[in-house]
């Protein structure tokens, strides 16, 4: 466990959007930089389906964050002006309450016990943390991919707790193509054999005796993988390129080509260190949110009730998951809301992950941005 992580104890219970109710839950969060006295500098992240609160390293964890080249001193995320939070999503299994945890009215594992998650839980969720470090309103939400999502319903849920926000290859809605990519992940996992109707061994570290979906979380990864990228960066990094003889599988239809060797590397690095009922709970929150569901059917009047100062909306014209006219829905609903909004329509060839690679792109388009606060 980080040592920099700390815990917001959910109100209990907690109750959660579709029904039911959390006793006793908490949510994971890291912090960095220092709250102003006025307590007006304070900046939260919420991240996609599968990060930690570890956005960056600090003296209490040297080990490198998944945002670690946009967040620390002089960075685009400057940590010598903001007081930066990154909170954990509910339900995810990187610090916060989800399925794998005990269930107090049991003792056991929630496991599909789990109350039926929604990302409003998330965000509410998140509310609370930054409730409890004593903070009023934001100086700017920040929002990544499910954490855009997220970042939406927090201010349509807390009006007037934002003043600016940051949004980041996400949706107003998921669309068909990303909600059919994600329906095939979880089937992937529901049929493994190893997934055992959610009752897998949930500390299965490398024995190879473990009851585990290691071949559903595989194939939900490697899906994942393909539309985190484009079909460009797929032609420019791998073409058609084989294997080395000795390097390939000696089975009927084993690994041939390097992309597949690809996917393999990231699948194996990935499928123990997400707990698999996690995933699900938390891939069916990305699609079920639906900012029309504020708007009387609409998402132009749900956007226009978000009430914000400024915003910066960045999309990326090789997002298949998270398509550009997505974002310049947002950017045009929260500018019919009365914000004042950049669009920023980048061409990076890594697709829905260039947030994570290009760097040097959002870092100006964010850093930018900020310095403008």
């Amino acid at each position: 466990m980080s040592d920099a992580r700390r815990y917001a104890d959910l109100p209990s219970p907690f109750p959660m959007k579709r029904g039911g109710a959390l006793a006793g839950a908490r949510v994971a969060y890291e912090t960095w930089g220092a709250l102003a006295p006025a307590r007006d500098n304070a900046l939260l992240i919420l991240t996609g389906l599968s990060p930690s609160a570890h956005a960056a390293s600090s003296p209490d964890d040297p080990s490198p964050g998944w945002w670690e080249a946009m967040i620390g001193p002089g960075k685009a995320i400057d940590t010598d002006r903001w007081f930066v939070i990154c909170v954990n999503s509910l339900g995810s299994d990187k610090g916060s309450t989800c399925p794998a945890s005990t269930n107090p009215a049991t003792g056991e594992p929630y496991r599909l016990d789990f109350p039926e998650l929604s990302l409003e839980d998330v965000a509410n969720a998140a509310h609370v943390a930054v409730s409890q470090l004593g903070i009023d309103r934001l100086a700017c939400l920040v929002g990544c991919s499910m954490g855009g999502m997220s970042a939406l319903a927090y201010m349509l849920l807390h009006p007037g707790s934002v003043r600016a926000h940051i949004s980041v290859d996400t949706a107003p809605q998921a669309q068909p193509f990303a909600i059919a990519i994600r329906s095939l992940q979880r089937e992937a996992i529901r049929l493994d054999p190893g997934w055992a109707r959610g009752t897998y061994d949930l500390h299965p570290g490398d024995r190879a005796d473990a009851t585990y979906p290691d071949a559903g979380m595989s194939i939900a990864r490697k899906l994942g993988v393909i539309t985190y990228r484009s079909a460009m960066e797929w032609n420019g990094r791998f073409a058609r390129i084989r294997l080395d003889s000795d390097q390939r599988e000696e089975h009927p239809f084993g690994v041939e080509f390097q992309v597949e060797s690809y996917l393999q590397a990231h699948a194996e690095r990935f499928v123990r260190t997400f707990d698999p009922n996690s995933y699900l709970y938390l891939s069916r929150a990305s699609d079920w949110f639906d900012v029309a569901e504020y708007g009387h059917g609409s998402v132009r009047e749900g956007l226009r009730r978000i009430c914000i100062e400024q915003a910066l909306v960045i999309g990326v014209s090789t997002d298949i998951l998270f398509p550009l006219e997505q974002q310049e829905q947002i950017a045009e609903g929260l500018r019919e809301a009365g914000a004042d909004v950049e669009f920023v329509a980048l061409d990076s060839p890594q697709g829905h992950d260039a947030f994570l690679v290009d760097i040097e792109s959002y870092s100006r388009a964010i850093g930018g941005f900020l310095g403008r606060l």
